[in-house]
């Protein structure tokens, strides 16, 4: 059964912040001798690899909801900024919006049961989510979107 992980986004204001923070973080890595993979890097490693790496996600909480998704591709060892060991998640580079929902604060990564993630945009939802969250959550309030 496909397993995913949630994780808060900190400090990042859309969809196209986070992908452009994520290059930049890869092309860091990359001007230090590594190869540029699109990495998370986490203290913990999760137990449930084989279940996450059977197409699972990684879905990312932005401004206060769930609003993308990102394929999870593997495990790598790694250091964090600390210099202390650390886990790799490498991730797909495509970054699938999801139907926006209110996710709470919380610390660190949880495991997220496919059954419970929301589903991926379709084309018209999509076109919706150009526009800034706050503005894009309250159209879809309102029954507009």
């Amino acid at each position: 059964m496909t397993l995913n992980l949630i994780k808060l986004s900190v400090g990042i204001d859309s969809i196209d912040h986070l992908a452009q923070a994520q290059a930049e973080r890869a092309e860091s890595r990359r001007r230090q001798g590594g190869d540029g993979a699109l990495m998370h890097v986490t203290r913990m490693w999760p137990r449930r690899k084989e279940e996450l790496l059977d197409g699972g996600s990684i879905y990312w909480v932005i401004k206060r909801a769930v609003r993308c998704r990102q394929r999870l591709v593997g495990f790598r060892e790694t250091v964090n900024g600390a210099g202390l060991p650390a886990c790799g998640l490498l991730l797909d580079a495509d970054l699938v919006p999801v139907r926006p929902r209110s996710f709470r604060p919380f610390q660190g990564w949880r495991y997220f049961p496919a059954v419970d993630a929301p589903p991926d945009l379709d084309g018209v939802e999509r076109g919706a989510n150009r526009l800034p969250p706050e503005m894009a959550d309250e159209l879809r309030g309102l029954g507009l979107l």
